[in-house]
């Protein structure tokens, strides 16, 4: 789940995907928190293996993926000490800027599919220099609330989080990860 948090004003705001059907083969015409993948390698070359076994690496991936348009990996390993979106969202993860946490796991109870559920809690700042350019579409659905011109997202609120959960097709693991960021939200925007 990405939040973006505006520490002067206290306001947060959360991106939510609707995963088109036509596009994606797991959790088609559901809602769900953002960024979502597979934890897996870019490649399946040993040294994509060596290279991206990480959790930050591959949430990395996936920003860029689903919030920037950018295409999924399909040449040699990574090298994100050069990566300049990397490097800035490195940076800004070492000076506190940019918080990821994990809450735990999840496992669907229909299909087994296991998942992290992270979120990844974004200064106000960082996220707009970062996602200027954030899509509306891409490569597996549609974001929501996602206007590039005002603050991008839905407003992370009691009303926004109850009417998801209670009246929107949410992915389990998304309705999962948005519940336990709302009842742990004064942790994460604490920071």
């Amino acid at each position: 789940m990405t939040i973006r948090h505006d520490r002067s004003s206290g306001n947060a705001h959360f991106l939510l995907h609707w995963r088109d059907p036509t596009k994606v083969g797991h959790a088609g015409g559901l809602y769900q928190v953002l960024p979502v993948g597979i934890f897996q390698p870019s490649g399946e070359q040993l040294d994509h293996e060596r290279n991206d076994f990480s959790l930050w690496r591959c949430l990395i991936r996936e920003f860029a993926e689903e919030l920037l348009g950018e295409k999924e990996s399909s040449g040699g390993p990574i090298n994100y000490e050069q990566w300049p979106f990397a490097v800035e969202l490195s940076d800004a993860k070492r000076d506190r800027r940019v918080r990821p946490y994990c809450l735990g796991i999840g496992v669907d109870p229909l299909t087994f599919a296991t998942d992290l559920l992270s979120v990844v809690v974004f200064d106000a700042a960082v996220f707009d220099a970062l996602f200027g350019e954030l899509v509306e579409t891409n490569a597996e659905g549609e974001l929501i609330g996602g206007e590039v011109s005002r603050i991008p997202g839905i407003p992370f609120n009691e009303a926004h989080v109850t009417q998801l959960l209670s009246d929107h097709p949410m992915q389990s693991a998304g309705a999962a990860v948005l519940a336990l960021a709302w009842s742990k939200r004064q942790v994460l925007l604490a920071a």
